[in-house]
């Protein structure tokens, strides 16, 4: 018997250049997360959020704000890209090529652009990525690169909680099979 417990994500020397992922959550958007967002951020716009405004348009109805688009994008990046981040470093060469309307349901995928060490952080690196966000219908909707700064392997603030797991899965483990490890 083996013990899995959830993932914790990927650290710095986990990525190539190259490497590709498709993100596997998908968020289908609603009326209230356009609204919602489009307050929260005082974005006065009633293009987003007056539907009889957004009727007299060439597009008929609200669109979805484009902040949000861009958030809801890198948010699905964060199980494979930043789930150990220190922090965002930039965003850049960010385009928005095609209206999100609520009810699409959007998607995303990155790909690794490039992969350093940090001069100044030695428990840390950088990785810069390329995201494209894509509708039902396949049409990217949203592009950027983001450049992060993440931890390497066994630092960072859960380091210390992944070890212990690690040493108490492995003896359970060791014990379920009848050796000791």
């Amino acid at each position: 018997m083996t013990t899995h417990y959830g993932w914790n994500g990927r650290y710095f020397e986990d990525f190539v250049v190259g490497d590709r992922f498709e993100h596997p959550l998908g968020r289908t958007v609603t009326t209230t997360d356009n609204s919602w967002f489009t307050l929260l951020t005082q974005n006065t716009a009633p293009l987003h959020f007056d539907h009889e405004y957004a009727a007299n348009t060439e597009f008929g109805q609200p669109l979805v704000n484009s902040t949000f688009t861009l958030a809801l994008v890198t948010g699905q990046t964060v199980t494979d890209i930043s789930q150990n981040v220190f922090a965002n470093l930039a965003w850049e060469n960010i385009s928005l090529p095609k209206p999100v309307f609520e009810g699409d349901t959007i998607r995303s995928r990155s790909e690794v652009l490039g992969v350093r060490e940090s001069k100044s952080r030695p428990t840390m690196g950088m990785v810069t990525v390329r995201t494209e966000g894509y509708n039902q219908h396949d049409e990217v909707v949203c592009s950027f690169e983001r450049t992060a700064m993440v931890y390497k392997t066994g630092h960072g603030p859960n380091a210390e909680r992944i070890a212990k797991l690690e040493e108490k899965y492995a003896k359970k483990d060791a014990e379920a099979a009848g050796t000791e490890g």
